[in-house]
């Protein structure tokens, strides 16, 4: 079966009918999406939490007359499976140009992002990053790329920044931090960001510890970590080795200051909080969340936990990056590629449940795009920091 015809027959399972000719200056039947994320493979979880983000956005676009500009065209997803790695991102990126997608949403990882970007801006198709936090996804100067959320060196600062107001209205009980990162880009990147960033406020960086991806056994990085014996862990994983982490620190018992994740892929998550109450006690994250004074955040948890899921961060960042192409096809009036990535640059996008403000891109980053920190409380998740959206007072430091 050709590429096409299999794309096609795929995307049937996704969306409404496949798209038909237009004759006469009929309207188009179907606008394609390219909806790709890594559904196979390590970082299966998190992927199909984004596709399931991206897929309840376009069925509600849908529901809601699809793009009014066309007469009412329907969102079609062409679903990819990047298989946790940036090669076949990549190699799916080029199916859907020739399965004639208007443009691309995903692919969740940095790494994959990096890859599935660059495939797209060879073929001017417009890419919007729903996760992806390295920051050279955005800094090579592809015009066809937008991210929405905030990148790893905004997300470094915040976390260092807050976490120097909370350890100095503390007394100071925190001197020295060990990070523990994950080998991607991802990984690497947030940490060697923590590291410069540290310092600067009288911060000792005793040992930065890289961990490969899958990790099954963390007993001899948490025996380091005794022996090191830091103030304050700082974790940057996917969701697995997060969760391992946490747990095998909690087995061995080792207690540090504070549990300070940067987006941390567990730490925030409701799913790591049912499976593992006890270990998950007092996390501290900084990472991409809604905005809980937003009452449709909780109503589209409420649908979502409805289908037996985790309302994590993948869901609703995907679900909002679906929802801001929407509006740019709505504004582009058209399927052509280069008038919907004109439409994304130019985006006020603000009809959103995240703590963001209106969307201003500049060479292609949301400008007001910004994480939230949360701590595990009392069995819950609830924003600590800023004020303007906090739930509870801060607990610093878990270990007096």
């Amino acid at each position: 079966m050709s590429t096409r015809r299999r794309f096609l027959k795929q995307s049937a399972v996704a969306g409404s009918a496949t798209a038909f000719p237009l004759v006469g200056g009929a309207q188009p039947r179907t606008v394609k999406i390219g909806v790709l994320h890594p559904v196979t493979g390590a970082l299966a979880y998190s992927g199909q939490q984004c596709r399931e983000g991206a897929l309840m956005a376009l069925e509600d676009v849908n529901k809601a007359g699809g793009i009014k500009s066309l007469g009412g065209a329907k969102l079609e997803a062409l679903l990819g499976d990047a298989q946790s790695t940036p090669q076949a991102g990549a190699a799916e990126v080029e199916k859907m140009n020739e399965a004639g997608v208007s443009a691309v949403l995903g692919a969740f990882a940095s790494a994959i992002c990096l890859a599935t970007t660059q495939a797209a801006a060879r073929h001017g198709l417009p890419h919007v990053v729903d996760v992806g936090v390295a920051d050279q996804i955005v800094e090579r100067g592809l015009k066809n790329t937008f991210r929405f959320g905030p990148g790893y060196r905004t997300c470094a600062q915040v976390a260092v920044a807050n976490l120097h107001v909370l350890n100095t209205a503390a007394g100071k009980p925190a001197k020295t931090v060990m990070i523990i990162h994950e080998e991607s880009l991802f990984g690497t990147g947030t940490a060697n960001l923590l590291s410069r960033e540290l310092p600067g406020y009288g911060y000792e960086v005793k040992e930065v510890v890289k961990h490969a991806n899958p990790t099954r056994d963390f007993n001899n990085i948490v025996l380091r970590m005794k022996s090191v014996n830091p103030d304050i862990v700082i974790p940057a994983n996917y969701y697995n080795e997060y969760a391992l982490l946490v747990r095998t620190m909690q087995q061995q018992k080792v207690q540090p200051k504070a549990i300070y994740s940067v987006l941390g892929g567990a730490a925030s998550s409701y799913k790591f909080l049912k499976e593992f109450p006890d270990a998950s006690n007092g996390i501290i994250d900084c990472n991409h969340w809604f905005n809980p004074r937003d009452k449709r955040s909780l109503e589209l948890r409420k649908r979502v936990e409805a289908k037996g899921l985790f309302f994590s961060y993948e869901v609703f960042m995907a679900y909002t990056a679906m929802r801001l192409l929407a509006d740019a096809i709505e504004r582009a009036k058209s399927t052509d590629r280069a008038a919907i990535i004109d439409a994304l640059a130019s985006s006020t996008f603000s009809d959103h449940i995240m703590p963001y403000g209106p969307t201003k891109f500049v060479d292609g980053q949301n400008q007001g795009a910004q994480p939230l920190m949360t701590q595990v409380i009392k069995g819950d998740i609830r924003v600590i920091i800023p004020r303007d959206y906090r739930e509870a007072e801060p607990v610093f430091p878990l270990k007096a």
